[in-house]
């Protein structure tokens, strides 16, 4: 069992229905699935560049992206409907677990001038949201061999809308929120 899943269970839970007063288990926030997402941009032309990156990307996350199409066309951005503009990978179970567990334990300290993460980034369905301007903070992406550096974007999925109750899980399970939320 993953040791941050095994932290979640032996001391979050308790912990969370003791602090919040959770009637029963059932009412404490689980963490569905993890979905990240990734917009191929600039280099959609170029072969090369995109094979790259779809390798790091599923390397990143431990198993195959999928293709996103563009819904609609738009001229503007050279993009016709039914075009590929991005790659998604969404982690359940296990995979999930790893992934979250090398986010923030190894990804997130080799962001440079890290400050923490705003504990504002909810949605109105609970669901935590973060975005990572460089791919090559990854252990699996060598800096010196990709062939372009892009963002990617993380969505925390949980089963419960309750913003403080989702934000004291992850905060428990050792998400680096900032001390100050002011910037």
């Amino acid at each position: 069992m993953n040791r941050l899943k095994q932290k979640y269970i032996e001391k979050i839970v308790p912990a969370i229905k003791k602090e919040f007063k959770l009637p029963n288990v059932m009412v404490v926030p689980r963490l569905q699935k993890i979905s990240i997402n990734a917009g191929i941009g600039s280099f959609r032309e170029n072969r090369e560049a995109l094979d790259t990156f779809v390798g790091e990307l599923a390397a990143m996350a431990g198993q195959k992206p999928y293709p996103r199409a563009a819904r609609l066309s738009e001229a503007g951005f050279k993009v016709r409907k039914g075009d590929v503009v991005g790659y998604a990978v969404t982690l359940r179970g296990d995979r999930m677990w790893a992934f979250l567990d090398k986010f923030i334990n190894i990804a997130l300290p080799r962001v440079r001038d890290f400050r923490g993460l705003k504990d504002t980034a909810f949605d109105e369905g609970g669901n935590y949201s973060v975005g990572v301007k460089e791919h090559v903070i990854f252990p699996e992406v060598n800096a010196n061999v990709t062939k372009g550096i892009r963002s990617i974007q993380l969505t925390i999925v949980t089963n419960s809308k309750n913003k403080d109750l989702n934000r004291f899980v992850l905060k428990e399970l050792g998400m680096p929120f900032r001390k100050d939320t002011k910037n």
